[in-house]
């Protein structure tokens, strides 16, 4: 039986890896801050914590869901976000050395400083320009530095079980008949659904490596926004405002569209993302 470590396992993207693989033999070995039924307390920046982990469950794969994703957060909490976004996947890799360990990284788009003019590929030149981007660059780093079987997954505007920009913008739509929203930030809406089944498609391999993972297209936040109450039956108004006008304290990249370009290399024809528009149909018939 093929055993599995989540870390973060209480995200999105955790409860969406243990969904995925319900059907497989695997013992998942769950992790997160805090400890809960079925859930192993671990500190992932406590690196005697991660080894001693490592050595007694033994496991095949390990899988970093755990992160500072809070963007804005992260430019007054840099020693924090760098402990989780980089120490973090630091001890993990060198426990994932030392055991033989594959390990999946879960990163970001953020690591681009969103000034290409089209769809960004794995070997586009990173230059990250918030915080939480930085931190999560030295995560993927340390990745690549400490462990030798590994895989980088970049994604974005993720939503899934959990708190995210869908339920937000449905939970705002009860009380606003107008809702402001940024119209100048591009990027692709990616269901936790479609990134766990990516991984599941890959994990199993050696094809080792950095790719990009995302559902296929694009749009602004506000055309996000517009599908969503589309989607809800809403009439909710989106009020197109520029990244200037909305004032956030981190700077967001203006273009962060990423090219699924490895999976295709790879995978060819036997595994793609779903569009956009459809992950986020399946999404919404389930929580509406």
């Amino acid at each position: 039986m093929k055993k599995i470590m989540v870390t973060g396992c209480n995200g999105q993207l955790g409860r969406a890896i243990n969904k995925e693989y319900a059907k497989d033999d695997v013992e998942f070995i769950n992790t997160d801050v805090a400890e809960g039924e079925g859930v192993i307390s671990l500190d992932i920046t406590d690196v005697d914590a991660v080894l001693a982990l490592a050595e007694k469950a033994r496991p095949d794969v390990i899988i970093n869901c755990a992160a500072h994703t809070n963007v804005d957060a992260c430019e007054t909490q840099w020693d924090l976000a760098y402990r989780i976004n980089a120490i973090g996947p630091r001890n993990l890799s060198i426990a994932a050395s030392k055991y033989d360990i594959k390990l999946i990284h879960v990163s970001t788009d953020y690591v681009f400083p969103g000034t290409s003019p089209k769809p960004l590929t794995e070997f586009d030149a990173v230059d990250p320009i918030s915080a939480y981007g930085k931190t999560k660059l030295e995560g993927e780093n340390f990745v690549k530095e400490f462990a030798p079987k590994h895989f980088i997954f970049r994604t974005a505007w993720l939503y899934g079980d959990g708190k995210n920009f869908v339920k937000t913008m449905l939970k705002l739509s009860e009380s606003h008949d107008v809702i402001t929203v940024v119209s100048d930030q591009f990027g692709s809406p990616t269901s936790a659904a479609e990134l766990a089944k990516m991984i599941h498609f890959l994990e199993p391999t050696e094809n080792y490596g950095t790719y990009h993972a995302t559902c296929e297209g694009q749009c602004s936040w506000a055309d996000f926004a517009v599908e969503i109450f589309k989607k809800a039956g809403k009439d909710t108004v989106v009020k197109y405002v520029t990244t200037e006008e909305y004032n956030s304290p981190a700077k967001r990249p203006a273009y962060s569209v990423l090219d699924n370009y490895m999976l295709r290399l790879v995978a060819g024809s036997r595994f793609q993302m779903a569009e956009w528009k459809d992950a986020l149909d399946v999404y919404m018939k389930e929580i509406l």
